[in-house]
């Protein structure tokens, strides 16, 4: 363990403080939190947290979700600018104009949106249990499903519903080259294509398993297959290759060449391990939202907690 690792794990015991940490993050980041998860596993595990700092090293509506499960604790983000093209694709004012336009809708949001975004919802999903929330709906309520309309075809695809989407989209798993996948399979015949269901559609036909980011690394560890093409952020492939150290994992392939020929968050990837270790220093930044806010946007993520 290094220097900066060490002093954030004293810093954690001295201020009662857990660190939270998505699978998108640097890997030296996930390596020194004390859980590592999808939005599904990481809204649960704040639920039940007992601490009197939590830190969430992820993007910004995810810390925002850990303050609104818990009003009462100091939630801090490492960077404020770690946001989310996703949510930034649904801005509240637009659509209240749009769900105004469809009353008689019941309203499902997936988590990747504002804390103002979540307090217009009936209900919350994320991608490990978006078929499930939306299975739960009688068949004769309309719904608006916001803000992935790749997620919400799938949904479609899957539970034959009618739903109407908001056109948003997450750049990173919208970057996906067809092209270029067929390509890594032409040189790994042998490898499965598996992929998150925010992939643009042409992705997902193509792949043989489509889960969230929980959902592939426990398809991966079950599958007697020891080769895969992984198409989700690239930093799914730290915590995917412990699971499975004897497989081989290749990121699929992003349309414009980069670093790593993958796709990365970039919002991601604005926390860095001194961030975490100066925000832990500052107590700073830290989340802050009005109560009446807290108190509208809790009810329709209590309702995913309970059907989940």
């Amino acid at each position: 363990m290094n220097n900066l690792a060490e002093k954030i794990s004293q810093l954690k015991k001295e201020k009662n403080a857990v660190i939270l940490a998505h699978y998108y993050q640097e890997t030296e980041i996930q390596d020194v939190a004390d859980y590592v998860g999808d939005s599904l596993g990481l809204s649960q595990k704040a639920a039940e947290i007992n601490a009197d700092i939590i830190v969430f090293a992820g993007v910004h509506f995810m810390a925002e979700t850990a303050k609104i499960l818990n009003p009462d604790k100091k939630v801090l983000l490492p960077d404020l600018e770690a946001g989310c093209s996703l949510a930034d694709s649904c801005s509240p004012e637009a659509f209240k104009e749009f769900i105004d336009r469809y009353p008689d809708h019941l309203v499902i949001t997936y988590i990747n949106c504002s804390a103002e975004v979540k307090a217009m919802s009936d209900i919350v999903c994320t991608s490990s249990n978006a078929l499930k929330i939306v299975n739960s709906i009688p068949e004769n309520r309309p719904i608006i499903f916001a803000p992935d309309q790749n997620l919400g075809r799938y949904i479609i695809s899957q539970t034959g519903r009618n739903m109407m989407l908001w056109t948003g989209e997450c750049v990173v798993h919208t970057a996906f080259s067809i092209e270029k996948l067929i390509d890594v399979h032409k040189e790994h015949p042998d490898a499965k294509i598996i992929a998150h269901p925010e992939s643009e559609e042409h992705i997902l036909k193509v792949a043989s398993f489509i889960g969230s980011t929980a959902a592939l690394i426990n398809h991966v560890k079950s599958n007697v297959h020891d080769k895969f093409i992984v198409a989700t952020e690239a930093g799914i492939l730290h915590k995917m290759q412990q699971e499975v150290p004897d497989k081989k994992l290749i990121p699929a392939p992003a349309k414009e060449d980069n670093t790593c020929a993958c796709s990365e968050c970039g919002y991601m990837k604005v926390n860095t391990l001194q961030k975490l270790h100066d925000c832990l220093i500052n107590e700073s930044p830290e989340i802050i939202l009005s109560e009446e806010l807290i108190e509208k946007a809790l009810i329709p993520i209590k309702r995913m907690l309970d059907i989940s």
